[in-house]
C-alpha cells in the first residue's frame, strides 16, 4: 500500500508541475508586447488583456497634454507588437501685423502654425523663419505681408542735336536753328510692398507716348572774315566775357611785360601764345593768365585805369588767328 500511495504521490506532483509551467507558458503567451516612445524614452511593456492606448499610458502613468499628440489614437484597440508613440507639444511664437502670438503646437509646417496662430496667409505673403519642413521648440516664424501696386510714371526722352553747315557763320561759332523738345516715355510699374514699406520697383511695359523733337544747330564753315580793308584767316572765333586790367608790376605769365596788345586767357580754351583779333580792341596775343580767368573769358591790358573803367565788361567776339 505504501509503495502504491508513493506512486500516486509521484505522478500527482509531476502532474502539478507540468500544469504550473503550462499555465505559466499560456500567461506570457497570452501577454502582448507593447512599446511606448515618450519624453525621448523606449519603454517595453506587456500586456494580458486587451486595452486601448489610453489604458496602457495611464497604466505606465504617462500624462498627456491639451495639444500633446499621441499614434495611434487613445481610443486604438491594442495589438501585439504595437508602438506607441507620444509627441509632445512645444512652444511656437507667430508675428504678424505687429501682432505677436504664442502658440502650443506638435511638429507642423510653418504655414499650418501661422493658421494655428490665427493668421490668414495671402497668396503672395512670405514667411520667414528658419530653414527646415516642420517647426520646432521656441522657433520664431514671421509673416511679411506682400502687396502691390500698379502705377504709370511719364518720364522725358530727352531730344538730340542734329547739326547742319552754316556758309554764312565763322567756324566755332553756333546758332540755333529750330529749338528742340523733348519726347515722353509713359512707364508702367510695379511696386512691391513689404509690410507696408515698398521694397522695389519693376517696370511692367513701356510706351512713347511722344517722340523727341531734335535741336536743329547750326555750325559756322567761314574760315575767313574781312575786317575794314584787312582779311583774317583763323582758326575759329568764340564769343567771350572780355574785362580789362592795366599795369600793376608784375609780368605776365609768359615772362613779358604787360603792354597794349596782350590779353590773359585760360589756356584750356586759347593755348597762350595764340595770335588774337578782338572786336572792339584789335590784335591781341595770348600771353597772360588770371585766377579769375575761366573758361569762355578774356582779360585785355589797357594803359590806364580809366580806360579800363570805360571798357568794363562786355561780350566781344574773340578770332584765334591762323
Amino acid at each position: 500500500m505504501d509503495l502504491a500511495w508513493s506512486r500516486k504521490g509521484t505522478i500527482l506532483i509531476a502532474s502539478l508541475l507540468t500544469l504550473g509551467i503550462l499555465l505559466t507558458s499560456m500567461f506570457f503567451a497570452l501577454q502582448k508586447p507593447v512599446t511606448i516612445a515618450a519624453d525621448g524614452k523606449l519603454i517595453q511593456t506587456r500586456v494580458l488583456f486587451s486595452g486601448t492606448v489610453k489604458d496602457i499610458l495611464q497604466k505606465n502613468n504617462i500624462e498627456l497634454g491639451k495639444m500633446d499628440q499621441v499614434q495611434p489614437s487613445l481610443d486604438s484597440k491594442v495589438k501585439k507588437h504595437t508602438k506607441i508613440v507620444v509627441t509632445r507639444a512645444f512652444q511656437v511664437k507667430v508675428v504678424a501685423d505687429g501682432t505677436e502670438k504664442s502658440i502650443y503646437t506638435t511638429p507642423v509646417t510653418a504655414e499650418k502654425a501661422v493658421s494655428l496662430a490665427g493668421f490668414q496667409l495671402g497668396d503672395k505673403d512670405i514667411i520667414k523663419t528658419r530653414a527646415g519642413n516642420l517647426v520646432s521648440t521656441n522657433q520664431e516664424i514671421e509673416v511679411i505681408r506682400v502687396t502691390e501696386q500698379i502705377v504709370s510714371e511719364d518720364q522725358p526722352i530727352p531730344y538730340g542735336d542734329e547739326r547742319v553747315d552754316d556758309p554764312t557763320l565763322e567756324r566755332g561759332l553756333t546758332r540755333t536753328v529750330k529749338a528742340g523738345k523733348n519726347g515722353i516715355a509713359r512707364n508702367t510699374i510695379k511696386i512691391t510692398f513689404y509690410n507696408g514699406e515698398e521694397g522695389k520697383r519693376e517696370i511692367v511695359s513701356a510706351e512713347t507716348v511722344q517722340e523727341p523733337q531734335n535741336r536743329v544747330v547750326a555750325m559756322g564753315s567761314i574760315t575767313s572774315v574781312s575786317r575794314g580793308s584787312e582779311r583774317l584767316d583763323f582758326r575759329e572765333a568764340r564769343y567771350m566775357q572780355a574785362s580789362a586790367y592795366t599795369y600793376t608790376g608784375f609780368r605776365t605769365a609768359t615772362g613779358l611785360t604787360p603792354s597794349v596788345g596782350m590779353a590773359a586767357v585760360d589756356p584750356r580754351v586759347i593755348p597762350l601764345g595764340s595770335r588774337l583779333y578782338i572786336e572792339g580792341y584789335g590784335y591781341a596775343r595770348a600771353a597772360d593768365t588770371g585766377g579769375a580767368i575761366k573758361g569762355n573769358t578774356v582779360d585785355l591790358f589797357m594803359e590806364s585805369y580809366s580806360q579800363c573803367m570805360n571798357w568794363g565788361r562786355r561780350t566781344v567776339k574773340v578770332y584765334v588767328l591762323n
